[in-house]
């Protein structure tokens, strides 16, 4: 079954150091780009995972390496992610996204290296030792990746698979591509490729509902985008989610539960231990957001009594 879309729809994978978002980095990073009409676009990269703040390779974590089978000299030699952004951006831009468990982790980590470089980009600017060109050159980076990808719908095969058959690629492969073998698994191309056919499969077993599954899907990627019921985060992280009300929540610690206009009012000083803490930089930048939010209500409200006070020209 071809999918029913209104735009492109994006497919990625990624394979990386390891698992810890903030202090690992891709390696390779795949996309699969299905058309309205189709037909589908495929780019792959490999990438050296830098560290910005150290001037280094970031080393390859043994587990991880084990699956994917990359080495720290197998991307040495690669570009970095910095020196790809404005392409991956240009791909993303015009898409919605999906992958196969990326909503939990690939797009976190995308978004933490597209963060990352907007983070590098800012320093350069305000550096007095960098060069007038190279501030251009800066500022010229950050408004070509100038995205926010929390606006984007994301599909998440995975969501859908364990929602409906709770297993793994390898199996949803198995299960709804009549009996393939999945070749060269935790290659981020073939994952890629494997995780399309998988979404495709999806939607042909599951168009009408029967005996064992009562929901049937539609092809429609708003619909697939929301399928279980995925919980609304503000970062990817999930550090901060929409309560009951829809106003910004905390969702770990000490504040657990509580709004963040709550914490911003009682505890200011909170934003700044998130900033410095050891959080993704998407989960600093979404505080520094509703913080920034929350300080202009204030002096909007601060000139409008101010306003009503002097309308009458006295002062009393």
């Amino acid at each position: 079954m071809d999918l029913n879309l209104k735009r492109p729809l994006l497919f990625f994978d990624i394979e990386s150091t390891g698992l810890n978002i903030v202090s690992d980095g891709i390696v390779e990073l795949s996309f699969v780009k299905v058309f309205p009409d189709g037909h589908h676009e495929v780019k792959t990269w490999r990438v050296c995972p830098w560290d910005y703040s150290a001037g280094r390779q970031r080393p390859m974590d043994p587990g991880a390496s084990a699956v994917n089978g990359i080495k720290d000299e197998d991307v040495a030699g690669e570009k970095k992610f910095i020196q790809i952004v404005d392409e991956v951006v240009d791909w993303l831009r015009d898409s919605d996204l999906a992958g196969f468990n990326s909503a939990k982790f690939d797009l976190p980590m995308l978004a933490e290296e597209i963060e990352r470089v907007r983070a590098y980009c800012k320093s350069r600017i305000a550096d007095p030792r960098v060069s007038q060109d190279n501030k251009r050159k800066a500022t010229a980076m950050l408004e070509k990746i100038d995205i926010d990808l929390h606006s984007k719908l994301m599909v998440d095969v995975q969501t859908i698979y364990h929602y409906l058959e709770p297993r793994n690629l390898k199996a949803a492969y198995r299960f709804y591509c009549a009996g393939g073998e999945l070749e060269n698994a935790h290659t981020a191309e073939a994952d890629t490729m494997a995780t399309y056919e998988v979404l495709k499969g999806q939607l042909e077993m599951y168009k009408e509902p029967d005996k064992y599954h009562e929901v049937a899907l539609k092809n429609d990627v708003e619909f697939l985008a929301n399928v279980a019921g995925r919980p609304k985060t503000i970062d990817y992280a999930g550090r901060l989610v929409m309560n009951k009300n829809n106003e910004p929540t905390i969702n770990f610690g000490k504040h657990k539960g509580r709004t963040v206009r709550e914490i911003y009012e009682t505890e200011p000083a909170y934003f700044a231990w998130i900033e410095n803490g050891e959080f993704t930089m998407d989960t600093k930048r979404q505080f520094a957001l509703l913080k920034e939010k929350y300080e202009s209500e204030n002096f909007s409200e601060a000139v409008s009594r101010l306003q009503d006070k002097f309308s009458n020209g006295k002062l009393f």
